[in-house]
């Protein structure tokens, strides 16, 4: 999220935003190329994870043309309005989103009842609790993509004004000071949250229950699912607080409307993500305790779905090398 009135710097400094190259009169730049990127990782990482439940993925596409739109939508309308005395001065800027001025948040608002609407209606027999259980990952390691592709490259990029070794110059407010890289640190907080949720998910993978009522062994790729809401609910708690902390320490502007907005968001987005948690602390000791009946073992060709529990496969290294192969996912997922 950029900070403070936009600036514009005059011309013989810098240009708003590096251009990578032209495509005739078209100016490309880095920060709608990074932008782009990211969505296409997260659009890919959503399509293994469903086809690793045993769901139908080909409806991702469709779902992700409506969410990158409204992502945009909401991030630059947020933006719009915690500057909103700047934007009444200057119309015409509203919609120059090339020059910077995306709120997170602002997008979150819009593109996730715009998921949620897009999944029920087109996967409807995943239930959505367990979908955004499925999505907390992929936001959190598109966060960490997006922080390095999208706001380092942009002419506000960075924090407050420091003397320290590891700050950077950018071409914004402070053109000829160097100031925090706090995309840099966004990036490595956000793929920390990620790595947390994958051990989260194999944590409650391993506490599955394993025996059934007639005392038989159940195998963990057979054992019923956990309560949906526990990832999500961690991912939520620790956003939230991270981007409360990002704020407060590294951005934030005393008396300004938008950096207040962030930090209520942050705290409230963490007191529910606490609220979630703490409503699946019944159903979870329920299924730890369960011995569920008896599960008859798949032949060798038979598909198992997300209903037998089976492991999505997010482990990280993994989710690299089959993004980077030719066909994601591999031949054992059937396509």
């Amino acid at each position: 999220m950029s900070r403070g009135t936009p600036v514009h710097p005059a011309p013989h400094t810098m240009r708003p935003i590096p251009v990578a190259f032209h495509i005739w009169f078209l100016e490309v730049h880095t920060y709608g190329i990074g932008l782009a990127l990211t969505f296409w990782f997260g659009l890919r990482y959503t399509e293994r994870r469903l086809r690793n439940r045993g769901y139908a993925w080909q409806w991702v596409t469709g779902m992700f043309v409506w969410v990158v739109v409204a992502a945009i939508v909401g991030a630059r309308a947020m933006h719009v309005l915690s500057h909103f005395s700047y934007y009444t001065a200057h119309p015409s800027q509203v919609f120059a989103i090339w020059q910077g001025g995306l709120s997170s948040f602002g997008g979150i608002i819009l593109a996730v009842p715009v998921a949620i609407v897009s999944q029920r209606r087109r996967c409807p027999q995943l239930p959505t609790l367990r979908f955004a259980d499925m999505m907390a990952p992929v936001l959190m390691a598109c966060w960490a993509m997006g922080r390095l592709l999208g706001p380092q490259l942009m002419v506000n990029g960075g924090g407050h004004p420091t003397n320290q070794w590891f700050g950077m110059y950018y071409a914004g407010a402070h053109p000829n000071q160097k100031v925090l890289p706090v995309p840099i640190f966004q990036a490595a907080e956000d793929f920390t949250i990620f790595c947390l949720l994958l051990l989260v998910e194999r944590w409650l993978r391993n506490r599955a229950p394993t025996v059934a009522s007639d005392g038989s062994l159940i195998p963990q790729n057979l054992a019923p699912l956990p309560p949906a809401g526990i990832v999500l609910g961690v991912g939520m708690v620790l956003w939230g607080i991270e981007r409360f902390l990002d704020e407060h320490l590294w951005l934030g502007e005393d008396g300004h409307l938008g950096s207040l907005l962030v930090q209520i968001a942050g705290v409230s987005l963490a007191i529910v993500g606490l609220l979630l948690l703490a409503s699946r602390v019944g159903p979870y000791r329920q299924w730890r305790d369960s011995r569920p009946n008896p599960v008859p073992v798949p032949s060798d060709d038979a598909g198992v779905g997300d209903a037998t529990g089976v492991d999505d496969g997010t482990d990280a290294d993994r989710v690299i090398g089959e993004l980077a192969s030719p066909n994601p996912g591999g031949s054992a997922d059937g396509d």
